[in-house]
């Protein structure tokens, strides 16, 4: 079954066009149109990701058997056409503006009925976070290898950190959230329905925990540190790129 997008959202090529703006004034600008050009370098590179990672979803589903994925435009990297705009872009990128924490967003709808096996459906969880960690890979391997200024190489660098704490956090066994969904396809019916009534409020209960709970998202970023140095991340420059992304503070 041969899988093409047949539309590549102009949404998405806008967010390409932003970001790419922000890294021209990342790398040659200073004061403040450099902290102008880091933040959009960063917010318009996680809208990008968001926007990828449900692809990737529906990418595996399609392929698993789900040819309801493409009917609803989830192969054309529009964010829009995912189950809430809110949840899925929004709100990810106001709260990692205001508060760092790369927020889930909502996910594509996939008939599970059509997918062929247990093994696909988990992948199709899986699938998402896999792609920020690949991405985060992939941002890491460009700052190490391409001669580029200080400011710019600041902003890939904590985008790759964000990437690295989406994989993380997206990761964690927690209903609602891919992590689960990796599990869920191997568990027992009485567990999958117990896990369907607390998944839509469990991701909420544990963003009030990392932003409430003192030490909470130390834990989080201590985890993603961890990972990111493991990649062969520059912890200075993502650490600068944060700074300027949450210049308000």
């Amino acid at each position: 079954m041969p899988v093409v997008i047949r539309e590549i959202s102009p949404f998405f090529l806008l967010l390409l066009g932003a970001t790419a703006g922000g890294a021209v004034l990342a790398a040659v600008g200073t004061g403040a149109v450099l902290v102008a050009g880091i933040v959009l370098v960063v917010l318009g590179g996680w809208a990008i990701s968001l926007c990828l990672h449900e692809f990737a979803h529906a990418f595996v589903a399609y392929r698993g058997g789900d040819a309801t994925v493409r009917a609803r435009g989830y192969l054309t990297l529009d964010i829009r056409r995912y189950t809430n705009a809110a949840l899925t872009f929004v709100l990810p990128v106001l709260f990692l503006l205001l508060g760092g924490i790369p927020l889930p967003g909502g996910a594509v709808l996939v008939n599970h009925g059509a997918i062929r096996s247990r093994a696909v459906r988990s992948l199709v969880s899986f699938a998402g976070p896999a792609v920020n960690l690949v991405l985060g890979l992939a941002l890491v391997f460009t700052v190490a290898a391409a001669p580029m200024a200080v400011g710019l190489a600041a902003a890939l660098s904590c985008l790759a950190l964000i990437q690295v704490l989406a994989f993380v956090l997206n990761i964690l066994p927690v209903p609602g959230l891919d992590g689960f969904g990796v599990l869920e396809p191997f568990l027992s019916p009485r567990a999958r329905l117990l896990s369907a009534k607390v998944a839509p409020w469990a991701p909420l209960v544990l963003l009030v925990v990392l932003l409430g709970l003192p030490g909470a998202s130390a834990v989080l970023f201590g985890v993603g540190d961890v990972l990111f140095g493991l990649i062969g991340g520059n912890a200075r420059l993502a650490n600068a790129g944060y700074a300027q992304l949450l210049f308000w503070r």
